[in-house]
């Protein structure tokens, strides 16, 4: 294939070019005349004429609705709620300090927290500041690990209580105040709407908390065991860091105080809060535990202990058994197992399903009274 000469091609197009405008043709260009005509609508479009030619903006309201006055509802609570130190020793005798939140719901000195605010604590290792700054040691009257709550007393008198209110009366988009000692920095409020309600957070192993009030608030440390206020300045829910770090992001939690009170009611009653009891310790069926023992199913609970003289020991009840229906509920893990026997009455007798080996049994068990903590 042969190449082309660009020198040629270029003095080719010069006298082309020259003998066309030899010829007498000429060329003219210029913009297109500018359209001032006004635009037509378009089709299918209303055209730009006023339709109401008197209209004017609606008055000013006078009537309308004033925002809470959160300032008048800290000032009344504030009061009422104490800041919570504690001093734990880890497993190298090492002090560890701890900050918590508390309310006071008697004046003679019973204040309400967390249990893990307060958890492994020794006596006279918790201390408790009030509003005015005075400082007492606080004993554990009463705690519940299941529902995460705890009751403190401290040797006072007079003190300002908070007043209580009926979470069953609130509302989604209710405004609330969760107040606390926030990073241990002292007792300061936090505002926010109500979010949800009726929420259940599995929280650890074999606990589940129920009737949670879901909050725009953040819940931080040192915020556990404080109060959720609603705009009353009344005591409507709990507020804990332990279940807003396994809850949803940016939402804080709170238990409603319409599950709360009974149970702070038996802690200072009784120290200790009555459940059915089965008398057993058990733990989840694992890999490992099916693989060691041959088990028949790799779901249930494993029976590690069978308490002498309980219903568990007189329904026949071995260690290594597995239970996996619990009163018609199916069980798979600890959670379940607690569930269903919550559920249930002391004296009621329940149907049990169980494997041991590779057989698989049913047997009765009549509930009694859970023995003191």
């Amino acid at each position: 294939m042969k190449r082309v000469n660009i020198k040629y091609l270029v003095v080719s197009c010069v006298l082309i070019l020259s003998l066309i405008l030899g010829a007498g043709c000429s060329f003219s260009w210029s913009f297109p005349p500018i359209d001032t005509s006004p635009p037509s609508s378009p089709p299918g479009t209303y055209p730009a004429t006023p339709i109401d030619p008197n209209w004017t903006l609606p008055p000013t309201e006078s009537n309308a609705l004033e925002l809470p006055d959160i300032a008048s509802v800290v000032a009344k609570v504030k009061p009422s709620v104490v800041a919570i130190n504690t001093i734990i020793y880890d497993i190298f005798n090492q002090p560890q300090e701890s900050a918590g939140s508390g309310w006071i719901i008697d004046e003679d000195g019973y204040i309400v927290t967390n249990n893990h605010v307060v958890e492994g604590a020794e006596s006279g290792s918790i201390t408790v500041t009030l509003d005015n700054g005075k400082i007492f040691k606080a004993g554990i009257v009463g705690s519940d690990w299941l529902t995460d709550l705890a009751v403190l007393k401290i040797d006072a008198e007079n003190l300002v209580k908070a007043s209580r209110g009926d979470s069953a009366e609130l509302k989604v988009g209710e405004w609330v105040l969760a107040i606390g000692n926030s990073m241990g920095l002292g007792v300061t409020p936090s505002q926010g709407i109500v979010r949800c309600l009726g929420a259940s957070i599995p929280v650890s192993s074999g606990q589940m908390l129920g009737d949670l009030i879901g909050i725009s608030a953040p819940i931080n440390p040192g915020n556990s065991g404080g109060p959720l206020v609603n705009m009353r300045g009344e005591v409507v829910g709990i507020t804990s860091i332990k279940i807003a770090m396994v809850g949803v992001e940016a939402m804080g939690w709170a238990m409603s105080s319409e599950t709360a009170i009974p149970i702070i009611e038996e802690l200072i009653q009784k120290g200790y809060v009555v459940r059915p009891y089965l008398g057993i310790s058990y733990t989840d069926v694992t890999q490992y535990l099916a693989w060691r023992y041959d088990l028949a199913v790799t779901e249930g609970i494993f029976v590690d202990e069978v308490i002498p003289g309980y219903p568990a020991d007189e329904a026949g009840l071995k260690p290594k058994d597995i239970i996996v229906s619990f009163n018609g509920e199916e069980i798979t893990n600890t959670g379940d197992l607690i569930q269903a026997i919550s559920s249930c009455q002391v004296e009621q007798t329940v149907e049990i399903i169980y494997w041991r080996g590779k057989a698989k049994y049913t047997t009765e068990a009549t509930l009694t009274e859970s023995p003191p903590p």
